[in-house]
């Protein structure tokens, strides 16, 4: 054999010259032995000649003697792997070619070609069969010198387009596929050829001449050819098409996208935009959402078959057509409705009413809820492609995919999807792709409808619940503000009130109630309304909470999870205010107290003992009193004000509080706006509530008091009075019924009551006529009979008034009535 590097070539490549011949004869026996087999197989020529084929084997080889030699008879040779078994014992691989070696008229004789395998990767292959592998290989193959022209390329390469081979020799990529992206790929080839490093997996995507509007893909690998010295002489590529795999990630990717940009909140509109915005350009060249008004206002579709049907077009998108030359755009992400349009794209189609004929294919989809597709359609011919967010020019043909936007068994919609011009026509994987589209947005719509119903119905609610506008007086100047919570966390159950009081006072209050949507918008309900009812009592602010206390527990316990339960927990600050003299007295529940801003713009916290939230118990709510001078602004709000997104921190929501307080408005109602405006986002994470009450006085002159004996000649003196007063101001026509009410609650007082006896006449926008006396009894208004002697006091009282009712202090009780000084013929 020579070196040991001629050894080496020797395992490496079979050829007659480096095997170890040996013969055989007809029956398998071996009649002749050679120095290279004995080297080979380390037998001696006395061991081997003689010795059947079978036993210079492995047990697993030695079976297969009979059929080989059987195969060389009848085919005239054979070649394969064995597995011989040295003289030591040990396995060695060897490549046999067993040909017939027969003599005329001789005996059969076959010539053994053993040639040892060691690292050689298996069969070193003839021309023929280099050839025939390259030349019917599914896999296109080309070979280019190192000026990157074709020398060389076999049939399957024709595929991709360029010609056949002997039409590509002599010529570039470029010259042969103009489509193709020539550039990238030469780079590559010259990248090989300078540095001779195998580039693998290198993807290509574009049109092909023989299909320019069909987007394919194929995957390149190119490796440098040399000549015996090392020297590059060209290079070898290969060619495998992974068109259907491209087209299944692009798939994957628009799900993906689609799956992350669409229903991002829960407003229908948007959903549908981002629907649009999710298949163009990528999938589609136009995209229309429409779907039924009723749907868009949460409500179930209802569509009329017998003639053109109206829907409004929710979301759209359009982007110019892909040029058959260009390559198609990749995947990206789906711009956003705020985000400019990519280059080349039109502005979107604007939303609005759209009308389809009956029996066109979007009734029949949304009739039928099943999808449609149309290939190669023309605007002459059908007339309800008008409809489309691109209007296609007569003669143009179109592809048209019309899927349903159908989610919980019902059809709220349909999507249409548009390819013009040099773009491929959708197929049948395309609808199946815009059905899983679809379908994904179709949830989300569903949800948005949802959830806008019971949002929609919970504003109703909330608003009907809350005053749409405060009472007139003049105790106060009043604003409010309210700021609902953000679509993601629902409505709140925050409510204002502003309450008239007897004796021209005002109760002022605000609160919450916990959870979200129309279940706590109902317990608000229930809650405002008993405070209205407890506020006519005309009880001091902390017996109003301990009722309310005492009302929110009981519905519990009897409603179990219903409104009962969603009221627990409830917060609420009560406050009622007296402009005769500036008294405010308050109680809080749960509740952030009151902020103050004094006429000078000092603002100050109330210190108001906190009581326990409604409905869970706790020790008895207290009260605090201050007197506010006039002009003071009292700032009642919930505890969404002094929110930071989630978060909520007292001290740190105060001095943000603060802080917008002391900037001045020009008025009470541009200074609540404002405050809101500073600390809450346009979508807070709670609802919000401000009420702002600037504080006024009565003037000494439209309030007059008296202090009475308790002797019955003082009613005289007492009607003559008040007649007199209200001569001075200007109302003489009430004089009579005035020393009517005068003389009944005057009499009753000295008759009933105890202790002194003061009479106060209060002229606001109503004349109040007030007798305090020190009695704790409630008078009661009774329906005597004819023959009755009495009683007829108060009975007479609530026919000439317009209200009447009995108000206790600490030290007794007062028994007022009011007449309206706004009634047209006062």
């Amino acid at each position: 054999m020579g070196t040991h590097d001629e050894d080496g070539v020797a395992r490496r490549r079979f050829d007659v010259a480096d095997a170890a011949p040996l013969l055989l004869d007809g029956r398998g026996v071996v009649t002749s032995w050679t120095r290279e087999a004995a080297r080979l197989l380390g037998y001696t020529a006395a061991d081997a000649v003689g010795r059947d084929l079978a036993g210079l084997l492995t047990p697993g080889d030695a079976g297969r003697v009979a059929e080989i030699l059987d195969r060389c008879r009848r085919d005239g040779g054979w070649s394969g792997l064995l597995s011989a078994r040295r003289g030591d014992g040990r396995p060695v691989p060897v490549m046999a070619r067993i040909t017939c070696a027969d003599e005329p008229g001789g005996a059969d004789r076959r010539l053994v070609l053993l040639s040892e395998m060691g690292d050689a990767p298996g069969w070193t292959m003839s021309r023929s069969v280099l050839e025939q592998m390259v030349s019917d290989s599914p896999i296109g193959i080309a070979i280019v010198d190192t000026d990157l022209r074709f020398v060389w390329s076999n049939d399957a390469l024709a595929r991709f387009g360029g010609g056949r081979p002997e039409e590509r020799l002599g010529l570039r990529l470029g010259d042969v596929q103009p489509g193709l992206d020539a550039e990238a790929a030469e780079a590559q080839m010259r990248r090989v050829l300078a540095d001779g490093a195998t580039v693998v997996g290198f993807e290509h995507v574009g049109h092909l001449r023989t299909a320019p509007h069909r987007e394919t893909a194929q995957v390149l690998s190119f490796t440098r050819l040399e000549d015996d010295h090392g020297n590059p002489v060209g290079v070898y590529y290969t060619v495998v098409d992974i068109t259907d795999r491209h087209r299944a990630r692009q798939r994957l990717a628009l799900l993906d996208r689609a799956g992350r940009s669409i229903g991002s909140s829960l407003d229908i509109a948007r959903t549908a935009q981002e629907l649009a915005d999710a298949a163009v350009p990528g999938f589609a060249d136009a995209v229309a959402v429409d779907l039924p008004a009723p749907v868009l206002h949460g409500a179930e579709p209802l569509l009329d078959p017998t003639g053109p049907v109206p829907l409004h077009r929710a979301g759209v998108r359009v982007t110019e057509p892909v040029s058959p030359l260009d390559t198609a755009p990749p995947p990206g992400t789906a711009p956003s409705p705020e985000a400019a349009p990519p280059p080349g794209a039109l502005p979107s189609a604007p939303v609005g009413a759209v009308g389809h004929p009956a029996d066109s294919p979007p009734v029949r989809c949304l009739l039928t809820g099943r999808p449609w597709r149309g290939e190669r359609l023309d605007v002459a011919a059908e007339p309800w492609l008008r409809n489309l967010p691109v209007v296609p020019v007569p003669g143009e043909p179109v592809s048209v995919l019309i899927v349903p936007v159908r989610a919980r068994g019902a059809t709220l919609g349909v999507t249409m999807f548009l390819r013009r011009g040099p773009r491929e026509p959708f197929d049948a994987d395309d609808l199946a792709l815009a059905e899983d589209l679809v379908s994904r947005a179709a949830v989300c719509v569903d949800n948005a409808r949802r959830y806008t119903r019971e949002r929609d119905a919970a504003l109703v609610l909330q608003r009907n619940l809350l005053p749409h506008r405060l009472p007139e007086q003049d105790a106060v100047e009043v604003a409010a503000c309210y700021r609902p919570a953000d679509e993601l966390t629902g409505l709140g159950g925050d409510w204002y009130d502003l309450i008239p009081l007897c004796a021209a006072r005002v109760a002022l209050v605000v609160g919450e109630v916990p959870g979200h949507g129309i279940d706590a918008a109902a317990a608000m309900g229930r809650v405002r309304t008993a405070v209205r009812t407890l506020a006519a009592l005309d009880l001091p602010p902390e017996e109003v909470l301990a009722h309310l206390d005492d009302l929110v527990a009981r519905m519990a316990r009897e409603e179990g999870l219903d409104a009962g339960t969603q009221a627990q927990g409830a917060g609420c600050v009560y406050v009622v205010y007296d402009p005769v003299d500036g008294r405010c007295t308050m109680a809080a529940a749960g509740h952030p107290a009151p902020a103050v801003v004094l006429p000078d713009g000092e603002v100050t916290f109330v210190d108001l003992p906190q009581g326990s939230a409604l409905g869970l118990g706790g020790p008895p709510f207290e009260s605090a009193q201050l007197t506010l001078p006039e002009g003071s602004t009292l700032a009642l709000h919930t505890d969404g004000l002094l929110a930071q997104g989630s978060e909520w921190a007292l001290d740190t929501g105060r001095t943000r509080l603060r802080r917008a307080l002391e900037r001045r408005s020009p008025g009470l109602d541009l200074t609540c706006r404002a405050v809101i405006e500073a600390l809450v986002p346009a979508r807070p994470y709670d609802d919000v509530a401000l009420l702002m009450a600037r504080t006024r006085r009565l003037s000494p002159d439209r309030v007059a008091d008296w202090e009475l004996p308790a002797d019955p000649a003082a009613v005289a003196e007492a009607r003559r009075t008040a007649s007199r007063r209200l001569a001075e101001w200007g109302l003489p026509e009430l004089s009579f019924t005035t020393e009517l009410v005068v003389s009944e609650l005057v009499t009753n007082a000295i008759r009933y009551a105890v202790g002194p006896i003061r009479l106060r006449l209060i002229r606001e926008r109503s004349l109040v006529c007030e007798v305090f006396d020190g009695g704790a009894t409630a008078p009661h208004l009774r329906h005597p009979r004819t023959t009755d002697e009495g009683g007829r006091g108060l009975l007479l009282v609530s026919q000439v008034t317009e209200r009447w009712g009995t108000r206790f202090l600490g030290e007794g009780k007062i028994i007022w009535a009011e007449q309206s000084l706004t009634d047209p013929g006062v």
